[in-house]
């Protein structure tokens, strides 16, 4: 499956992450940054889902297109590392300005890089 090719599509996007005593947390979330085949970028708060991964670095991301039918994918990833200062995270705050509203880029702290561990149809 091309992941470039799929999430340049519209849909939508659910990450779930587990806290180190393993209570799981699921937030709605945006396509991600595709870097390559393997490597996904998405803009993160410090909220619930930034603090699990601080404690447990995988976490699931189901996406489903908006497209008739059950067409997505879910993914197994891996944390790989979260940068605080970089070109990508300006580029995910000014897009997360222009989708959410201005001024709701402010609140995206980091750009958290995942390995894609496994690829899974939808259904």
């Amino acid at each position: 499956m091309n992941l470039s090719e799929l999430f340049s599509n519209p849909g939508l996007g659910v990450m779930s992450t587990s806290s180190s005593d393993g209570k799981v947390n699921s937030a709605v979330y945006a396509r991600p940054h595709v870097i390559d085949e393997t490597t996904l970028v998405w803009g993160m708060t410090d909220k619930r889902t930034y603090q699990n991964l601080s404690r447990n670095r995988h976490a699931a991301f189901l996406f489903k297109t908006s497209s008739p039918g059950f067409n997505g994918v879910r993914l197994a990833l891996e944390l790989i590392k979260a940068e605080e200062e970089d070109d990508l995270l300006a580029t995910i705050k000014k897009n997360t300005d222009e989708i959410v509203g201005p001024g709701a880029g402010v609140s995206v702290t980091h750009a958290a890089w995942f390995k894609v561990v496994e690829v899974r149809p939808l259904i």
